[in-house]
């Protein structure tokens, strides 16, 4: 009788110990049919997050068949794809870019050594979109959603082959891009892109987030 009460207690205490945990695994589970859309304040959560992104080196313009032809401000970077049309990489630029916490300091330097710095500031309020997006059935502790983070705003300054971004009224959207459960985590955000548009000046960016590198395991 000892012996079974003994055996008893302990499963039950295994029982409390493990279910939290068990708990714990599955607060970030996201529901199949998700659709998630709110728009808010960057909060302290957000705003940490945000600290880590890392931008990848490589920056691409986008572009479609219609090239330059749909796109305004970007002259000089027009005219050294004209003149070396041979080259494969004109959309090409190394990207520094940094978040203080207020502003995004985005600095190219396209292939043919053009230069120019976009200064845009936090914006008041941010969009956070979560969707199932039914590309995976059945997946275990639910969907894997598609997530962006979307950041609309003024230019605030910007130099170099950017100048004409300077223009009254020229905004910028930047769309942090990625995959995840219901929880974010900055590796979750693994692409970008950046619209600037206004009187004198519409085109965009893309490129990768160097923070949504997945870590190796070591071997």
């Amino acid at each position: 009788m000892i012996k079974r009460t003994i055996t008893l207690s302990f499963a039950l205490t295994a029982i409390f110990i493990l279910s939290p945990v068990a708990a714990l695994a599955c607060a970030c589970c996201a529901e199949p049919g998700t659709y998630f859309l709110s728009t808010y304040k960057p909060r302290t959560f957000e705003l940490d997050l945000l600290k880590e992104v890392r931008f990848a080196r490589e920056a691409k313009l986008y572009t479609t068949e219609a090239g330059f032809d749909t796109m305004r401000g970007l002259d000089e970077v027009a005219k050294d794809a004209e003149v070396e049309a041979h080259m494969t990489t004109f959309d090409e630029f190394d990207l520094a870019s940094g978040f203080t916490g207020k502003q995004w300091r985005f600095e190219m330097r396209s292939t043919a050594g053009r230069k120019g710095v976009l200064t845009l500031p936090l914006p008041l309020k941010m969009t956070n979109f979560k969707v199932d997006i039914h590309d995976v059935e059945d997946r275990p502790n639910g969907p894997l959603l598609y997530k962006e983070y979307r950041f609309k705003g003024g230019v605030t300054a910007a130099t170099g082959i950017f100048r004409p971004a300077l223009a009254k009224g020229t905004s910028y959207t930047l769309v942090l891009q990625g995959r995840g459960v219901g929880c974010d985590d900055v590796q979750d955000y693994t692409h970008w892109r950046l619209d600037i548009d206004g009187p004198q000046a519409s085109y965009a960016f893309y490129g990768k987030l160097a923070s949504g590198e997945k870590p190796t395991a070591a071997k």
